[in-house]
């Protein structure tokens, strides 16, 4: 029997991808992809996400202000985010988070936006979906001090240290694993992810960022503004293959325990 996949965080509404979303689902539909969770990231793609979930089941459909946006934000960002979580069955609340990595990005603001996009995901029963770089201590305080969605909450691309696993699954995390952790300088990461508890696991593209190594790409794509090679969300059978050889496991084995954890976090 076939296994079943399930992407918990890509970027299928991305312009990099030329306006060939249709194509790019019927290739991950035949490489067994089930769902996928679209993230939105600022007010200006999440009609384009909500456009998306209402043409493709296979999407689930996500909005959030992702850090790197907020300057974006108009006066009416959060009626307009409630408006979007309103008008499309099955949302959830992402990508939202913190971030010190990126260079000259100001981190004054982030956390109240946090908060404010966390709270309302825990309102709402949704699932939250986070991005954080270089920001582990700042999100863990928050986390603790504040409620959290009853659900769950995915801590995409986790790039945290291994210490912190344990105390933040007591808080309710997923930790979702990339392609890009299979190239081999990420040891550090891929080590990581071997201390986290298979029940809280999951698999993401992130597409059409964090692209695989060229040896696993069986998708290759260029974006043709730009000429640069972006990530395939066909590419998810790698991402879990890679990920059953790292966690010694079968694929099948790997693949159903992830159905399960999606469905249990995201609903079925």
């Amino acid at each position: 029997m076939p296994v079943r996949l399930y992407d918990a965080h890509n970027h299928l509404q991305d312009e990099r991808f030329g306006g060939k979303q249709a194509e790019l689902l019927a290739a991950a539909e035949a490489a067994g992809v089930a769902r996928m969770v679209v993230n939105g990231a600022c007010e200006g793609d999440w009609a384009d996400v909500q456009a998306l979930a209402q043409k493709f089941p296979l999407v689930q459909p996500s909005f959030g202000y992702h850090p790197w946006h907020l300057h974006e934000r108009t006066g009416n960002w959060q009626k307009e985010l409630v408006r979007y979580l309103d008008e499309t069955p099955n949302s959830v609340v992402g990508e939202i988070g913190l971030d010190k990595w990126k260079p000259d990005l100001p981190y004054e603001g982030q956390e109240e936006a946090f908060v404010w996009q966390l709270r309302l995901a825990t309102e709402r029963s949704a699932v939250a979906s986070i991005h954080c770089l270089q920001a582990w201590g700042p999100l863990f305080n928050l986390l603790r001090q504040i409620s959290r969605p009853e659900r769950g909450f995915l801590l995409h691309s986790y790039g945290g240290p291994a210490e912190m696993v344990r105390p933040l699954v007591k808080l309710g995390a997923f930790f979702s694993f990339p392609g890009y952790y299979l190239h081999e300088r990420k040891e550090r990461q891929r080590e990581v992810f071997r201390h986290i508890p298979l029940e809280c696991l999951l698999v993401e593209t992130d597409a059409p960022d964090q692209g695989l190594p060229d040896s696993l790409n069986r998708h290759p794509l260029i974006d043709a503004a730009t000429g640069k090679p972006i990530n395939h969300p066909a590419n998810l059978r790698a991402v879990y293959e890679g990920l059953a050889q790292i966690l010694d496991l079968e694929l099948d084995e790997l693949a159903n325990q992830v159905e399960a954890n999606f469905q249990r976090l995201f609903g079925k």
